[in-house]
């Protein structure tokens, strides 16, 4: 009997018995969304964390210059820009967009009518290149027009608090050139961001002409080029081919893979600058450890659920077969194959299978519907992970597909065994009820 007719007999038999496979297909569809909903906020936090940092380090591939002279800020001067552009040209690689961005990092302070906030990280960005970004931003205190020229400065929601500030007053920004002398700038608040993670408390954007200037570079350098790619996978394939490219050119540190690696890297001596070229992965290396602990304990708890599922599959499925073994043996008499039992009776389970996996995915839904209300806020830094301030689960089709395929198999394995031992009883025994 050819498959397309073997699948509306097999539907009518699973419908028959739906009594008998009730626990079963409570057990499959439990498990396979206790496993769907945990993968699939594990999956949505990488994205979030993803994308924050994507914002944050400004790229998928974020080339850093490190000049010896210069140890509390990183510079790209121009013939090292030209290197890299060289390089991105030469390996085409396409990056969808090309940001340049000069980097402070050290002791800079914003000062307000007698108060003041050290800064971690002051960006200096070009406003227009940019603009998309600033755009998409969400602001406590939006700009009242368009970000624009060498006064203006983005500064959080927490520092403008601190510091007594709104859109509009004038503050202060003090740092170090790159002698290492103290220098000053007046800046207007052109705007306040509402963001309090990890990544945008103590970060403030100004102009880069004019953090170039307060820094004593020339208006053309930078601290880093960001290339930005659709999506962000197969970013360490492109990172290797401009690797091997950027080397011919210029002083290149070797790839590294974690935030180790790049400590190592930088305190190697060298002289001159130094480009290392990092991938978003490597900033969230101790991240995806974490996230990769729950993959595990995620999986750890599926096999358990596996675990218990084959045992009820074992004994659910025998109960089922002995309630119906005149039937099959009836089905033999009158002239059907063992081949056909064993594929109607693996229609079946193939059916309770998929039946499963759809209630499964409901349930998954619901509890990430559900998780949306949890209040997580007094979590150090859980903003990172989440989406407009709450967690959003994200459905990979490549872990949903293996995760139905691990749950089918382990079903239509399970099954088989009794399948196969009582498709090869003897007919007599069979129309006698006889054992399996």
């Amino acid at each position: 009997m050819k498959t397309f007719k073997l699948v509306p007999l097999a539907l009518k038999y699973l419908f028959r018995y739906r009594r008998r496979y009730s626990f079963l297909f409570i057990a499959l569809s439990f498990g396979f969304g206790i496993i769907t909903f945990i993968t699939s906020i594990k999956d949505g936090m990488y994205e979030n964390v993803y994308y924050s940092a994507q914002a944050h380090y400004a790229g998928d591939i974020i080339c850093l210059g490190y000049d010896h002279a210069i140890p509390f800020s990183s510079h790209l001067d121009t013939a090292g820009i030209k290197a890299i552009d060289d390089a991105i040209a030469e390996t085409r690689i396409n990056p969808s967009h090309v940001v340049k961005r000069t980097i402070f990092s050290e002791a800079g302070y914003l000062l307000y009518n007698g108060a003041s906030v050290r800064q971690k990280y002051v960006f200096g960005v070009d406003w227009d290149n940019e603009k998309d970004f600033f755009d998409k931003l969400t602001y406590r205190e939006a700009p009242k027009k368009p970000l624009a020229g060498d006064d203006s400065i983005l500064i959080s929601a927490p520092v403008a608090e601190t510091l007594g500030a709104r859109t509009g007053d004038r503050i202060f920004f003090e740092g170090l050139t790159r002698w290492g002398q103290k220098n000053t700038g007046v800046f207007v608040v052109g705007g306040v961001v509402e963001d309090s993670s990890l990544f945008g408390y103590y970060k403030s954007y100004i102009s880069r002409n004019a953090l170039n200037g307060l820094l004593l570079y020339s208006p053309e350098e930078c601290s880093s080029v960001g290339l930005y790619f659709p999506g962000y996978r197969g970013m360490e394939k492109k990172r290797l081919a401009l690797q091997n490219a950027l080397e011919e050119k210029w002083q290149t540190a070797s790839l590294v893979y974690d935030r180790d690696e790049i400590a190592g890297e930088l305190a190697k001596s060298w002289e001159g600058i130094k480009i290392i070229l990092l991938t978003l992965p490597v900033y969230l290396s101790e991240i995806s450890d974490l996230l990769g602990a729950i993959n595990i304990l995620a999986y750890f708890l599926f096999g358990m659920m596996l675990l218990i599922i084959s045992l009820s599959a074992i004994v659910t499925y025998r109960l089922i077969l002995h309630e119906r073994i005149r039937e099959l043996g009836t089905l033999r008499a009158i002239g059907f194959q063992e081949s056909f039992l064993r594929r109607i009776l693996l229609m079946e389970i193939l059916g309770l299978g998929i039946l499963s996996l759809g209630a499964g995915f409901i349930l998954a839904s619901f509890l990430g519907w559900v998780v949306r209300f949890f209040p997580l806020a007094w979590f150090p830094s859980i903003e990172i992970f989440m989406k407009s301030e709450k967690l959003s689960p994200l459905y990979l089709p490549k872990t949903m597909t293996a995760n139905g395929i691990i749950t089918i198999c382990v079903l239509i394995f399970t099954a088989w065994i009794p399948v196969f031992r009582v498709s090869r009883n003897h007919l007599t025994l069979m129309l006698n009820g006889g054992d399996l």
